[in-house]
């Protein structure tokens, strides 16, 4: 039985100006419990202690909230979602966001339908990798917003995010501290796929770290070439 620690994670969102009602702190409770239940059959996640889940899955999940504007109604697409973080966290706190979650293996996203069902979310689900969902013409361009936790470096990051998001939308890239020289080393990525100037915005979790958000806009249509071969971007990143 997973029981939310709301003596850690409530205080934490309050001081980024947070306030979950009853109902989506259940719906935590309910994302929880769920995620340790089929934790023991499909490997989701290395952290099993509710403290760590509440703060390093959900509270980074929807911090980033606090820290830039997401339209109302907005679509976002969740890429290399894993077990739904970003994303769902996300929609639980703004259930106005359409949200569709992108990862590789089905076994994941069969999860992420169950999860979805459970929490009353009606979410999109696309089984793909993200260098061939940027060339598919249902996704290319599509989106308002990107958003990725956890899924590489930031020059490869980019490659696969911002081919989804349409001009005037931008890529929200979750990431650990010291972001720094990665975002230096990425910023020619980001002028070629179309983005614009990054801003990075850094912040903590307390005890669990620190963390970075960096939000590149874009500006122009992603050239056609791009996103490239999964194994061109990996050894070639631009």
């Amino acid at each position: 039985m997973f029981q939310l620690p709301t003596e850690d994670f409530l205080p934490l969102l309050s001081s980024f100006g947070i306030s979950p009602g009853d109902g989506q702190l259940g719906a935590f409770a309910a994302y929880g419990e769920f995620l340790l239940e089929y934790n023991g059959k499909v490997n989701l996640t290395a952290i099993t202690d509710p403290a760590q889940i509440a703060v390093k899955h959900f509270a980074d999940s929807v911090i980033p909230l606090s820290l830039i504007g997401l339209p109302q109604g907005c679509s976002l697409i969740d890429v290399g979602t894993g077990a739904g973080f970003p994303g769902v966290p996300m929609k639980i706190m703004r259930p106005d966001l359409s949200l569709t979650l992108l990862d590789s293996l089905q076994k994941r996203l069969t999860f992420l339908e169950q999860l979805s069902d459970r929490l009353g979310q009606e979410n999109a689900f696309v089984h793909a990798r993200a260098e061939a969902a940027g060339a598919m013409p249902a996704l290319r361009g599509r989106f308002d917003v990107a958003a990725s936790r956890a899924v590489a470096r930031l020059s490869v990051l980019c490659e696969y995010c911002l081919p989804l998001v349409k001009v005037g939308g931008f890529m929200l890239a979750l990431k650990g501290p010291d972001c720094r020289g990665e975002l230096e080393e990425a910023r020619n990525a980001i002028r070629i796929l179309g983005g614009g100037e990054p801003k990075l915005v850094e912040y903590s979790l307390g005890e669990a770290g620190g963390r970075s958000l960096v939000v590149i806009p874009k500006l122009i249509p992603t050239a056609k070439k791009f996103p490239r071969q999964r194994v061109k971007i990996s050894e070639k990143p631009l």
